[in-house]
């Protein structure tokens, strides 16, 4: 092979090598694009308790970020629950945890679970004030089978007590205190 040919050979290998490394880099920022969803929870009275934030990151794991006031103190049981409506007083419309993979039992502490709408308790202090965070790989934000944004939607929800992590089907956690539809996209300012 000629000097001249091997030029333009090694200029070819080069510049097709600049064209992948562009695309890894396009690919890698597509994969770094969140997916956020938020509620504002009530109580009964539609007197606002929390409001809550949801970050998918580019792993599928979702950032669950609660700030609470006007509890009682203590640690309350915190739970995304099958559908989309909060009716006041007792928050039932909201349905059971959210489940979609049926076989899996109630608690995080349950070598038969956990349901994908368990999430670990959430500590008040003695203001009646909590700054809650959790991750969870068990639900998206994403169309799929784990999303809490489907058809019915799904809602935040939290308990009068601690959660057991272990019992069906919602580990003792007491009634539903508070509850918050959950929306696509970020809270209005």
């Amino acid at each position: 092979m000629s000097n001249s040919r091997l030029l333009i050979a090694l200029a070819s290998i080069a510049a097709l090598g600049a064209c992948s490394q562009s695309a890894r880099s396009a690919d890698s920022t597509a994969t770094t694009v969140t997916t956020t969803a938020h509620a504002i929870v009530n109580d009964s009275t539609g007197k606002q308790l929390a409001t809550a934030t949801f970050t998918q990151d580019s792993t599928g794991s979702v950032h669950v970020e609660v700030h609470a006031q006007g509890l009682t103190p203590g640690e309350h049981g915190v739970h995304f629950h099958a559908v989309g409506t909060c009716t006041a007083p007792t928050f039932a419309s909201a349905g059971g945890h959210f489940n979609p993979d049926s076989t899996k039992h109630h608690g995080l502490n349950n070598p038969a679970g956990p349901h994908a709408g368990d999430l670990p308790n959430m500590l008040v202090d003695s203001t009646g004030k909590a700054d809650y965070t959790a991750v969870t790989s068990t639900v998206s934000l994403t169309p799929g089978a784990k999303s809490l944004l489907d058809t019915d939607g799904s809602a935040l929800v939290i308990h009068a007590t601690a959660d057991d992590n272990m019992s069906d089907p919602a580990g003792n956690a007491g009634g539903r205190i508070g509850c918050g539809v959950i929306q696509s996209g970020p809270a209005s300012a």
